[in-house]
């Protein structure tokens, strides 16, 4: 990896945005002390994924912001952006901004990435934040007074070897999480097994009590029906009981009728032997055989009359019987 370009804003003593172009082969940078040579190298460690406030010689992220001056008020944020070139000609921008109170965010080509992400985009390439290659003043001593482990992740560094070690720890982690998942999984597919057994069970509860409902409804049906062909017939029933009542009611009626009209017919002619008799009754001895006459005349329609009486009596009877079947039939049909 070749780094091409680099921008400061607010980083440290670089107050004003400052681009540094790096070109091909050996790049020097000369200054007095105090100039921010150092700063340089810090940026680019820090943009890598620098986290350690003392490697930064700071006593807080924070720090690498802009503090101020006299003459020039303090900065909220500090960014660098890191331009370079992979060995496969592949162009990468790296972007680093911490604001105060905010932490600090990275962008990888446009896009918002992780911390782990860039450290590995370096690892990759053999380079990164503590990358041999970057020796800042003070670490060639380190380096010799440094322990086996120490000098042991600076080849390992050097090697290009450290992503894979990243790698291999990440991909612990997520076999670790996934194995917990696994057993969650398990847990919860129990759960799911006695839950699919009580839902079974309620199921065929259901089914068991949707068929004893529809034989319920279908025993209430023919039950109404039963009840309704009944209360039918018993109401046809009561109209033919009416109707039979109607029609003695009317022939009785017109029996009496008839018979009011005979028993007019008698009395007069009774009044009219009365009548006949009176006027005869001066004349008895002459016309006794006439009288004799009239009397049996008489005697046959006093008979008569009595006789109607006392099928007009019959009649009477008869009528009260027919009323009496007529009200009966009415309240049959009123409790229908």
């Amino acid at each position: 990896m070749r780094i091409s370009r680099l921008k400061l804003s607010g980083f440290k003593s670089f107050v004003e945005p400052a681009e540094l172009r790096i070109e091909a082969g050996l790049t020097g940078i000369v200054g007095p002390n105090g100039c921010g040579k150092s700063n340089l190298l810090e940026a680019i460690r820090w943009v890598m994924g620098e986290n350690s406030p003392k490697s930064m010689r700071g006593g807080g992220m924070e720090d690498v912001i802009f503090a101020g001056t006299a003459q020039r008020p303090p900065r909220d944020f500090a960014e660098v952006v890191l331009h370079a070139e992979t060995d496969e000609r592949e162009e990468l921008e790296v972007t680093r901004r911490i604001e105060r109170g905010a932490g600090s965010a990275y962008r990888l080509n446009g896009r918002d990435v992780r911390a782990k992400d860039i450290a590995l985009v370096f690892a990759d390439a053999a380079t990164g934040a503590h990358s041999p290659a970057l020796v800042s003043q003070g670490k060639i001593s380190g380096v010799i007074a440094a322990k086996p482990a120490e000098r042991r992740q600076m080849l390992e560094e050097a090697a290009g070897i450290a992503g894979l070690h990243v790698r291999r720890r990440d991909a612990e982690s997520k076999l670790r999480q996934t194995e917990s998942n696994l057993a969650r999984l398990e847990d919860i597919m129990a759960g799911l097994d006695s839950q699919i057994a009580s839902l079974r069970r309620q199921a065929r509860q259901a089914e068991r009590y949707k068929a004893l409902s529809e034989k319920i409804q279908l025993a209430e049906a023919r039950l109404v029906f039963a009840r309704w062909r009944d209360a039918a017939a018993s109401a046809q029933e009561a109209r033919s009981q009416a109707k039979a009542a109607e029609d003695r009611v009317t022939s009785t009626q017109q029996a009496s009728a008839a018979a009011q009209t005979a028993q007019a017919a008698c009395a007069e002619t009774l009044a009219k032997a009365r009548d006949a008799l009176a006027d005869r009754r001066d004349d008895a001895s002459a016309h006794g055989h006439r009288m004799a006459t009239l009397t049996s005349q008489l005697e046959a329609a006093e008979q008569r009359l009595a006789d109607l009486d006392r099928q007009r009596a019959r009649l009477e009877q008869d009528r009260g019987e027919a009323d009496r079947l007529t009200r009966h039939a009415a309240e049959a049909l009123a409790r229908l």
